[in-house]
């Protein structure tokens, strides 16, 4: 008993874990789990999967650029959206310099759907809705399977 044990030092950082080895111990699943990807991601893939299935058919949707925002913006007084109706998509025409863009809007979509299939189906309507106003055409036109259930 001459040579007590010093106590040790603690940690500059939070504790882990409690004293008996138990709590937090790392992520649940790694990064490239689909269980770690966020809500964000997720609609993103949608998105990009409803635009690669268009492509195929129209190869010219190469050129437009298809973004996806959180919510849509309220620019200025009314806005171009109403309390009763608040849009899923949008397009913006080509400029000089800038190519034609699609946008979806994450939010309105999300809550108006409960599972990954509906969430799915409704993310393509609104991309081919959307890509047949942009080329002038309608939807049936841009996907035969328009409207299908």
């Amino acid at each position: 008993m001459d040579n007590p044990v010093p106590p040790r030092a603690a940690a500059p950082g939070p504790r882990r874990r409690d004293r008996h080895g138990r709590g937090m111990r790392g992520p649940i699943a790694p990064p490239q789990v689909p269980l770690a990807a966020s809500r964000a991601e997720v609609f993103a893939d949608l998105v990009q999967d409803s635009v690669e299935r268009l492509e195929r058919r129209w190869p010219q949707l190469a050129e437009i650029d298809f973004l996806i925002l959180e919510v849509p913006r309220l620019d200025g007084p009314g806005g171009g959206w109403s309390e009763d109706s608040v849009p899923l998509g949008g397009t913006i025409a080509a400029r000089e310099g800038h190519p034609a863009r699609v946008v979806v809007y994450r939010r309105p979509i999300e809550i108006r759907t409960k599972g990954r299939d509906e969430r799915a189906a409704l993310v393509h309507e609104v991309v081919v809705e959307q890509v047949a106003e942009l080329l002038g055409l309608t939807p049936e036109t841009v996907d035969p399977r328009y409207g299908e259930d």
